[in-house]
């Protein structure tokens, strides 16, 4: 059987200047494959803009392993347009990802698959003893209890690189910007069943972490994208309406306020910034009332019966109908 006819699992990894682990890391994914013997597999390799050898590495044991594939992107894209790109490649019925820096530990991928054979549809890791320095481990804890209030998705570990998932999954996901630290609140919104597993970190050995100020920042921008696309991304006149008439009403009660200190204190108004306040105020909730209808107009123009039927997780038998027999017949007889 050739490698392309039994591949059920797709493990993805995206790197940035990881020459030193990428071998070492080809071994123990290996290594726990052969406690799955029934389970073919193929590892994808993304190199992410390396500026170092990563890509003549990739290249190397690409060649001197058929189930090792290795992509390389025009130059540095981030994490998420790395994992989009293997996502496309992949031909596993499941993908594993995991990151190049062996932080993360292949042993546990088994244990992770094990849980999507019990019915999860993705499964996030959890590194409950984490090897990363103080400084690395409190603003993750901060960010991770924000996206639970956000999302809703109560899970330790949002940001853990090593995941397994049904491959459908990551295809319905959105992966841009720094969207693949929400890939579960993601696929919890769109309604898949989420799990989290507490796995095995490993502290770095080689190379330098990625992760500075400024993705925490972006993180964050891209938490209020979530949070918008996820609960208000099919009803988008509910955000910017509630918004729009909130700002409205707070605008009427303030020239509420004005018109009665005109008319019973005879009291100038034309001069006081509190007006201005007022009349910005109402103007501004209805250009946010009519953004929100218009954005439904546009999501209503583009929805199609497609999109509805991805919803769906499963189905019962349908009996085919009479009409169907008649259609049968009569295109067996042409």
């Amino acid at each position: 059987m050739s490698i392309e006819q039994d591949i059920d699992v797709s493990v993805l990894i995206p790197a940035k200047d990881e020459e030193e682990t990428l071998a070492t890391l080809v071994g123990e994914i290996e290594a726990a494959f052969a406690t799955l013997p029934d389970t073919g597999y193929e590892v994808i390799f993304v190199d992410d803009g390396s500026t170092d050898t990563t890509w003549q590495v990739m290249t190397r044991l690409a060649a001197e392993n058929p189930r090792v594939r290795a992509l390389r992107l025009r130059r540095n894209f981030g994490k998420a347009a790395a994992l989009a790109a293997a996502v496309d490649e992949a031909r596993g019925e499941r993908i594993v990802t995991m990151d190049a820096d062996l932080q993360d530990d292949p042993a546990e991928v088994p244990r992770l698959l094990a849980e999507l054979d019990d019915g999860a549809d993705l499964v996030s890791g959890h590194k409950a003893d984490r090897k990363d320095p103080l400084g690395k481990r409190i603003p993750s804890k901060f960010f991770n209890m924000m996206t639970n209030v956000m999302t809703g998705l109560k899970i330790n570990d949002h940001n853990c690189g090593l995941k397994a998932a049904r491959t459908e999954v990551y295809r319905r996901v959105p992966l841009y910007g720094e969207l693949h630290r929400y890939i579960p609140a993601l696929a919890h919104q769109t309604g898949y069943q989420v799990r989290e597993l507490a796995v095995n970190h490993r502290a770095r050995e080689h190379g330098k972490s990625k992760y500075g100020f400024e993705r925490y920042v972006r993180g964050a921008i891209d938490l209020l994208t979530v949070m918008t696309i996820t609960k208000y991304g099919r009803r988008p006149a509910h955000l910017f309406g509630g918004i729009g008439l909130l700002s409205a009403f707070i605008g009427f009660l303030v020239l509420a306020y004005l018109t009665v200190v005109k008319i019973f204190g005879g009291e100038a108004i034309g001069d006081r910034p509190l007006l201005m306040l007022g009349i910005l105020l109402v103007i501004l909730g209805v250009q946010l009332i009519s953004i929100g209808l218009i954005a439904e107009i546009v999501l209503h123009r583009t929805a199609n019966r497609r999109e509805a039927t991805d919803l769906i997780r499963e189905r019962t038998p349908v009996e085919p109908t009479a009409r169907d027999a008649a259609v049968t017949v009569e295109k067996v007889g042409a």
